[in-house]
């Protein structure tokens, strides 16, 4: 490991002194995991329930991307300053009225989809307030595992939560669409809305956690909010791991979403997919996902020369696209496809994980903050790039050059990220 120059806090020398259970032991750990499990078996309903409104209400591809882009633009605006909050406010607060208050929003969307006639920019600016209000309750929930389970668990339990949110998900998607079928587009957002009152009441159950303490004993001294918005970018900046991760994350995102999106293309256009094939493709990613981050979980901290392995994956990644990109057939490709997914969980769960053992507790808001404004806007532009090309030539052919590039990414990071390579 390496030292970074803020490590040395009050907070973490406690985590330090403190002994605490382990996961599965940590009451107050499973509390915050079954809300944030809740939140986003709902948010899959609310997905499915308002795209499907969407389609039937204007059956317009631009009111689609009215939802996504006004999604877009709030994560890349307001990213850093619902992290800075993060980091000055009580967390387990945050969590809390940002519940109540997605609660209502969604309550209110429900409602209007009943009535025979709703001004679509009225659902556009509610779900875009839904949106904010997620922006603020992320960051605080992702900077509050290590002072609930302590560094020497955290590998275990952002593992773990990134295994719970792949089986929602996927769970979730199959779920939501039977339960649109059988009750209704507002009974299903209405759902989501109920799940953020489950999260409530077990942010409730939790109890109070400990927030971090300031290494510069602000406590009674209050700094202005661009004062810690503006120390959290400058420690990004300064810190050699943070802005390796702020380079690494963003990048694999850009090339890695729009592969995503090329190979739903191909499965179609190329390879004549049945739809349970295209079934079977959609869930090899998430599969792939889950089963890297349960070996991650299972072993712990016994998996050692971490950099390595993200490197390593990294390395592989674009090779993998390429090799995927000359398939012929969805059978052939499946392998490949899961194969991707379990890699891209050790280039992104470890790197989340390291984040939390080398940032300061007190900044881990704003880094979470910074890196969601970052890697909302990363995959919009490779998206826009690749189905611009993938028109002007094929499917296959972009994949093979994003794979390639990706690949020349790698070796990139491999030397001059060395600080991510060597970590232990």
């Amino acid at each position: 490991m390496f030292d970074t120059p803020m490590s040395a806090t009050a907070t973490e020398n406690q985590a330090v002194i403190r002994s605490y259970p382990s996961v599965w032991r940590n009451k107050q750990f499973l509390m915050l995991l079954a809300s944030y499990s809740a939140s986003i078996f709902g948010n899959t309903f609310h997905s499915i329930a308002l795209n499907l409104w969407v389609l039937q209400t204007t059956g317009s591809a631009k009111m689609m991307a009215t939802l996504v882009i006004t999604n877009l633009i709030l994560s890349s605006i307001l990213g850093s300053i619902a992290g800075t909050y993060a980091d000055r406010i009580n967390r387990r607060q945050i969590m809390l009225i940002t519940d109540l208050i997605s609660f209502a929003l969604v309550a209110i969307i429900a409602f209007l989809l009943t009535m025979s006639v709703t001004p679509f920019f009225i659902i556009v600016i509610l779900t875009g307030l839904v949106t904010t209000s997620g922006l603020f309750k992320s960051p605080a929930y992702h900077a509050s595992l290590v002072n609930v389970v302590g560094k020497e668990h955290i590998q275990k339990a952002v593992s773990l939560v990134n295994l719970s949110e792949n089986i929602c998900r996927t769970i979730g998607f199959s779920a939501g669409g039977i339960f649109v079928a059988a009750f209704g587009i507002s009974s299903a957002i209405f759902f989501d809305g109920l799940t953020f009152l489950v999260s409530f009441v077990l942010v409730i159950l939790a109890g109070a956690f400990p927030s971090p303490m300031r290494a510069n004993n602000l406590s009674k001294e209050k700094r202005k909010f661009t004062q810690d918005l503006a120390s959290g970018i400058s420690f990004i900046w300064r810190d050699p791991f943070a802005k390796s991760v702020i380079m690494m994350s963003p990048t694999l995102a850009l090339f890695f979403m729009p592969s995503l999106m090329l190979t739903q293309v191909m499965a179609v256009t190329e390879w004549n997919s049945t739809p349970f094939e295209f079934g079977l493709m959609e869930a090899c990613i998430p599969l792939g996902y889950m089963f890297g981050s349960g070996l991650i979980f299972i072993f712990g901290s016994r998996i050692k020369k971490r950099g390595h392995l993200i490197m390593f994956s990294l390395l592989l990644l674009g090779p993998m696209n390429v090799v995927l990109s000359f398939m012929t057939s969805a059978t052939a490709a499946i392998p490949s496809i899961l194969i991707i997914g379990f890699m891209f969980s050790f280039c992104t769960l470890l790197i989340n994980i390291i984040l939390r053992l080398e940032v300061s507790e007190e900044l881990q808001g704003r880094v979470f903050g910074v890196m969601s404004s970052i890697m909302s806007v990363a995959p919009s532009v490779g998206l826009a790039i690749v189905s611009y090309y993938a028109d002007v030539f094929s499917p296959g052919a972009v994949m093979s050059v994003s794979g390639c590039l990706l690949f020349l990414f790698a070796i990139f990071a491999f030397f001059k990220l060395s600080v991510i390579r060597k970590y232990n």
